[in-house]
């Protein structure tokens, strides 16, 4: 086959070569940060596809990994490697996919052998790499029509890399970060469930100490585990686990910030916990802008409208059931500002409130209801303490309490 178009035989030779040092050298000074750079497969840095390009020309770089003693010992990562580089050059993902993953567990193999920890950096651009090939690799099967099934086998690999970290020693520490890629294969895939083995591991076993892992891996660890909350509708172990992600977050990742409050928001309003008009414009949230309005102003219409304006959103995050059970806290809202207008009126008589008078206030939002439903929302509000009352029936009025007729959630759900 001729030359790569604008490459000399040359010049191939001398890049292939080059890599093989820098990476013999790299392994020898036990530099972690140019091992992890040499492995970066999806980097795109000059260097790397400058080597894909000097591989789809010369075509004989399996001889120059053999022939030296300095490269024959990790010829199995090697030739993987420059297999799934020039095959990733060509963008067949797939392939490139195959080949990677055989070159990551010949570096596995060759890094259980390696007392210390120095390569942890080089072992996570392998597992983030696998993840991110994957999920390319499986896009390209389904537009080929084919069934992808590379991101399910990286989750396999990941598993079997965390195997590998969660020992006694010094490597320990990864275990956290290999767990967060986990985390994304698993939500990516819809396998949710299968996080709660790694999360077991994570905080029961004896070898871990969560507060020894790298800062950038809890906080990324806590906002997974959030969200698995959030879908449980546990919402008071979300909030504590995506507030630690938030507080822990760094500042300057504007985007990894909006992504927590994404989750964070919907648990705060579900606990009766507001959050600033800023906030949601500082990050770009604006599609919890009318929820929390609704919320403030006891107005269902505004609530149902925003959800059904930012359904696909919503459910896309998996937050729409979690935000469609804000209605009762409206419901709440709007007897209570009926309460303070009757206040106003007639102090004496604000705590008996007519049912009719609740229906005219829903008519006048468009919400068409009779006096037995809204007895009957009635009783659930009354039923969750989110109201304090009785019902007097025969002349259709709730009498609320005159001592705290409106119970705030104080940071705790509606009762369930």
């Amino acid at each position: 086959m001729a030359a790569y178009p604008g490459m000399s035989m040359g010049e191939a030779h001398r890049r292939i070569t080059e890599y093989l040092n820098r990476f013999s050298d790299a392994v020898s000074k036990q530099d972690a940060a140019s091992l992890r750079f040499l492995l970066s497969l999806s980097s795109n840095s000059p260097f790397l596809l400058s080597l894909a390009d000097a591989l789809n020309t010369f075509h004989d770089s399996s001889r120059l990994i053999k022939h030296s003693d300095h490269y024959s010992q990790f010829s199995d990562i090697l030739f993987n490697f420059f297999r799934s580089l020039q095959t990733y050059r060509l963008a067949n993902l797939f392939d490139s996919y195959q080949a990677f993953e055989k070159s990551a567990n010949a570096f596995i193999q060759e890094f259980r052998n390696w007392e210390s920890a120095w390569a942890l950096e080089a072992l996570y651009a392998l597992a983030y790499e696998i993840r991110v090939l994957a999920e390319r690799a499986d896009r390209e099967l389904a537009s080929n029509g084919k069934s992808p099934e590379k991101l399910k086998a990286a989750g396999s690999f990941l598993m079997k890399v965390f195997g590998v970290l969660a020992g006694k020693g010094p490597k320990r520490v990864g275990a956290l970060y290999v767990t967060c890629q986990l985390f994304k294969v698993y939500f990516k895939l819809g396998t949710v469930h299968l996080c709660r083995s790694v999360i077991r591991s994570i905080e029961t076993a004896r070898i871990f100490d969560f507060e020894e892992f790298p800062k950038r891996d809890k906080v990324t660890y806590m906002y997974y585990t959030g969200r698995l909350e959030v879908f449980n509708e546990n919402f008071p172990a979300a909030d504590n686990k995506l507030s630690y992600a938030l507080t822990h977050c760094n500042p300057r990742r504007e985007a990894n910030i909006r992504m927590i409050l994404k989750y964070l928001i919907p648990v705060k309003l579900s606990i009766g916990i507001l959050p600033k008009d800023w906030l949601l414009e500082k990050y770009n949230l604006v599609e919890y802008r009318d929820v929390v309005q609704a919320l403030r102003r006891g107005d269902l219409r505004l609530l149902r409208h925003a959800l059904q304006e930012h359904e696909d959103r919503f459910l896309r995050s998996g937050v729409f059931l979690v935000l469609e059970k804000l209605e009762l806290q409206v419901y709440q809202r709007l007897v209570k500002k009926i309460y303070f207008i009757q206040k106003q009126k007639d102090p004496t008589k604000a705590h008996q409130v007519k049912l009719e008078v609740i229906v005219k206030a829903l008519k006048w939002l468009e919400m068409d209801m009779d006096v037995d439903e809204v007895e009957c929302i009635m009783s659930i509000l009354i039923y969750k303490n989110l109201v304090k009352g009785y019902f007097a029936h025969k002349s259709k009025v709730v009498v609320l309490s005159k001592q705290d007729p409106f119970p705030k959630l104080n940071g705790k759900p509606v009762n369930s």
